[in-house]
């Protein structure tokens, strides 16, 4: 039988960068322990000719943010005829976007915070929301470029031009209501939710630091909460993921105020390509419910080779 050769796309451009080396490696680390043929391609901007140089069965998409998350690397390998895992390009267009997924989700049910586009001149002259609000960039993920503007914080009141913050970086920000309470995260592998992890960073808030430094963030998997609460993050993890159209791993994170039960749980958004590096989620919860890291990457890449012969 033909050893199956699996190209694992890794690090890229975007502020995930450093994230997106570690998950490639881990990926590639496994594959190569089941007897793939891996090739490791740290993505430049030759990476079409890069790929049709070293012609793969499958590639492992490990970007995370743009333009391996955005559709971008979809739409190439799309055109190129190469099967990918996670997302194809459409999802991963509106996914990306945090404006475009609640457009896409809040008219079949799915709760998310409100708020609105704001443009970063805006804040230098009044608020655009009640405080305590929450600040991010539309299209960044691993909280890059989060702020929570509180009435007691440091950036002012209006909001300091000198003040460091994403109005410092982006033209345009999503304001949303700040949501007290608690982080929760829901892997879907597939159509299978596979469990529910609180997040409780050691400080502050989880922000990219707290995602990806050793001992920041405690992962309570599986989370200590009602299960009525476990078993609506879990239904509205699966149904997020099957109305944006999302392909092998997903991730849904909510916020939940845990002093209105069911009622009290937001989605915040759906990571199309989640982490898989050693503090990454998934793999905490692949191994939860009984599935090696091993085992969850090798599943990844069936289910794309799979829906690349159907061809779909």
């Amino acid at each position: 039988m033909k050893q199956l050769h699996v190209a694992v796309l890794m690090g890229g451009w975007s502020a995930e960068r450093e994230v997106s080396l570690m998950s490639g490696k881990g990926v590639a680390d496994a594959l190569e322990s089941r007897g793939y043929r891996v090739t490791r391609i740290d993505m430049g901007r030759d990476v079409a000719t890069e790929l049709a140089r070293v012609a793969p069965d499958v590639v492992f998409n490990a970007l995370h943010g743009t333009p391996g998350e955005d559709g971008t690397v979809q739409g190439m390998l799309d055109l190129m005829g190469i099967p990918y895992t996670h997302s194809g390009l459409v999802t991963s267009v509106i996914a990306i976007d945090k404006q475009l997924t609640k457009q896409a989700l809040v008219p079949h049910g799915i709760p998310m915070p409100g708020g609105r586009m704001v443009h970063s001149e805006e804040l230098y002259q009044h608020d655009p929301l009640p405080r305590p609000y929450v600040l991010k960039p539309v299209n960044e993920g691993s909280s890059v470029g989060v702020a929570i503007v509180t009435t007691e914080g440091n950036y002012g009141n209006p909001i300091s031009r000198e003040a460091k913050g994403p109005w410092q970086d982006f033209d345009e920000l999503l304001a949303e209501p700040f949501i007290r309470g608690r982080e929760l995260t829901t892997a879907v592998l597939g159509d299978t939710p596979l469990a529910v992890t609180e997040l409780k960073p050691k400080s502050g808030f989880y922000d990219y630091d707290a995602k990806y430094t050793d001992g920041l963030t405690e992962h309570v998997c599986p989370a200590d909460i009602p299960e009525d609460v476990a078993e609506a993050c879990k239904r509205i993890a699966c149904e997020a993921h099957r109305l944006l159209g999302c392909k092998g791993a997903s991730r849904s994170d909510f916020r939940w105020d845990d002093s209105q039960g069911v009622d009290g749980i937001f989605l915040l958004e759906v990571n199309t390509q989640p982490g898989m590096t050693p503090l990454s989620l998934v793999p905490e919860q692949a191994k939860y419910v009984g599935m090696s890291y091993a085992d969850l990457v090798e599943k990844i890449v069936v289910e794309a080779l799979n829906r690349g012969e159907a061809g779909a």
